[in-house]
């Protein structure tokens, strides 16, 4: 702890000491920044990751080799494509390829979708959008899975209408590609919701009415100027997704069958009784050139054109409403999504108070007592239940992640919007590279780099809070960087012209502009530092046992009740902390008036 503190002490003192010399055009604040974000990723993200993707050049005689490598990536398991009963079956490469495209282009459209109509559309269903939009992101993974497993297993709800309507024997058709890309989408599309609803309201009123004054209908107004403006969110929320369905480990587990992709293989690279670290750094080295192409891919289809819609001046114009077409599509695929989503979650939730699900479903609250009892002692109320502990442990240090991994991911947006120097784009895919990992390599990569001096913090709570931090980063990143291409540069200008200094104008102009992106960011980190798996599942101990650990645990022992009855009370939990959020942040004001008419 106190190497730490030393290390960015002295990373403060090499960034005053750069604007000293005249460097970041002499700005403290802005040269401090950058030095003590490019030192925290260098720790904590570039070092643990690095060190972990090294051991893909080593053989199994501890030796460097090149060739190891090659062998490793070219085995007919991960490039190979061959005929079999039913169709094509591919190497797990172009199995991880096929669905991170799929999902991608999924979650984008979806989250498009619905955030034009949560924008644009109705506004009394604004805020029903938000929650059901919201539901996945703050569920553990556990329940998507179960949930789908329930309608559309052998022995689902769909599998039995269907042998009962048409006489058609259940079957597996559910676990594979398709399987695990619903539950993915189920996962992923909330994250390209909150992405894009930034976005879409910060796109100029003015801009739109200027088209329709030049005579353009509304579908050529939206095709031509609304949809362009939503590139930077369209193209960032692609990434993510992409990035997301790449790193994914619990949905293929659970609904992928047969279905093989990188992120299972490398789990049991590593868990499995092969026991080959070697070839589960080869196969994360592997992801993240996947990542890294899709980042540069992204950045040229952004390329150096201007998506400024937010600038100093006054705008009262009217929110264009959506063309017909439009809002009957946002209408005919977001609403029956939604109300997809509501349904999977009534039968997966039902399971934590009935006595046993497919046997017996008298309703009852004793799988909730035994995680959650209170009882009146001798000195007091006493925390009886076996998950308190769990519980207490991780509310609080996803609550201390939360708002560092918020706040850092919109600084480095920042620093990136608004900021040129050397290395700028390593600094930006370093600020991704924790996403591309799979969870299980990422905590791996934690013990096997903060395990010894100086950096001694395995089997801490600060090590879990370090891996909630750095995992989230990218999604604040991501939003912010979105959000700030819309804001003109003259708004920073005008605040130094006033002599008002960097800090001061970021607090006070840029983060109020700012908000659905900070909401997006602290709602995520929490979130997922709340239900997170293979991140932590090496890191915690009996001292900090976290609730996802301890829902797994159940799991395993055959206790689904009491599992979702964890998960009912972390979902109502987490709803409230997002509300809280949603409340304490406020909404931007942009001093426009409401969408014209519906």
């Amino acid at each position: 702890m106190v190497a730490l503190a030393g290390v960015l002490l002295l990373a403060l003192l090499l960034g005053a000491g750069l604007a000293r010399l005249r460097y970041f055009r002499g700005d403290a604040f802005i040269a401090c920044a950058v030095v003590l974000c490019v030192t925290l990723l260098l720790l904590f993200v570039a070092l643990p990751v690095g060190k972990s993707l090294l051991g893909a050049f080593v053989d199994d005689e501890g030796l460097w080799s090149a060739q190891v490598l090659v062998e490793r990536l070219g085995q007919e398991r991960i490039w190979g494509l061959g005929c079999v009963a039913g169709g094509v079956r591919c190497g797990v490469a172009w199995n991880t390829l096929a669905l991170a495209l799929m999902t991608a282009t999924g979650t984008t459209v979806l989250g498009a979708l619905i955030a034009l109509y949560a924008e644009r559309g109705s506004r009394r269903l604004t805020r029903p959008l938000n929650v059901l939009a919201l539901l996945p992101i703050i569920t553990p993974p556990f329940v998507v899975g179960l949930g789908l497993i329930l309608l559309f297993g052998r022995a689902g709800l769909v599998n039995q209408a269907l042998e009962w309507a048409f006489d058609i024997p259940p079957t597996r058709w559910f676990y594979g590609l398709f399987g695990v890309w619903l539950a993915q989408m189920f996962a992923f599309t909330p994250i390209a919701f909150m992405i894009l609803r930034g976005v879409v309201q910060g796109i100029s009123p003015s801009v739109e009415e200027a088209a329709q004054t030049l005579r353009a209908s509304r579908w050529k107004t939206f095709t031509t100027v609304t949809l362009p403006l939503m590139k930077p969110g369209l193209t960032n929320a692609f990434l993510v997704g992409f990035i997301e369905s790449m790193a994914d480990f619990g949905n293929p587990v659970v609904v992928g069958g047969q279905y093989a992709v990188l992120s299972t293989d490398i789990f049991f690279a590593i868990v499995g009784a092969q026991f080959d670290p070697g070839r589960a750094a080869s196969l994360a080295l592997l992801l993240t050139a996947f990542a890294l192409a899709v980042f540069f891919v992204q950045q040229r289809v952004l390329g150096h054109a201007g998506y400024t819609t937010v600038t100093g001046k006054g705008d009262a114009g009217l929110a264009m409403p959506l063309p017909d077409g439009v809002r009957w599509l946002c209408l005919g695929v977001a609403g029956p999504w939604l109300a997809f989503t509501v349904v999977v979650y009534l039968f997966a939730f039902i399971g934590g108070f009935v006595q046993t699900w497919g046997r017996d479903y008298t309703p009852t609250l004793a799988h909730l007592r035994t995680a959650f009892d209170l009882q009146w002692g001798e000195h007091g109320l006493v925390w009886a239940g076996t998950a308190w502990n769990s519980l207490f442990t991780t509310v609080r240090l996803a609550a201390i992640a939360a708002p560092l991994s918020a706040g850092l991911g919109l600084l480095i947006a920042w620093l990136l919007a608004r900021t040129q120097f050397a290395g700028q784009r390593a600094f930006e895919f370093g600020a991704l590279l924790a996403f591309a990992i799979p969870g299980t390599v990422l905590g791996i990569s934690y013990i096997l780099a903060f395990n010894v001096p100086p950096f001694e913090l395995t089997g801490t709570a600060l090590i879990i809070v370090l891996c909630f931090v750095f995992r989230s980063l990218p999604v604040g990143v991501r939003a912010g960087s979105a959000s700030l291409r819309q804001l003109d540069r003259s708004l920073d200008e005008a605040s130094t012209v006033l002599r008002a200094g960097t800090a001061t104008t970021l607090r006070r102009i840029v983060l109020p502009l700012l908000k659905p992106a900070l909401v997006a960011a602290l709602v995520y980190s929490f979130v997922r530092s709340m239900t997170t798996v293979s991140a932590v599942v090496f890191l915690v101990t009996a001292e900090n046992e976290l609730a996802t650990t301890y829902i797994i645990g159940r799991v395993g022992n055959g206790d689904y009740g009491v599992a979702l009855a964890y998960c009912t009370v972390l979902i109502v939990l987490m709803s409230l902390a997002t509300l809280l959020i949603q409340r304490l942040v406020g909404e931007r004001q942009l001093g426009r008036r409401g969408v014209q008419g519906h």
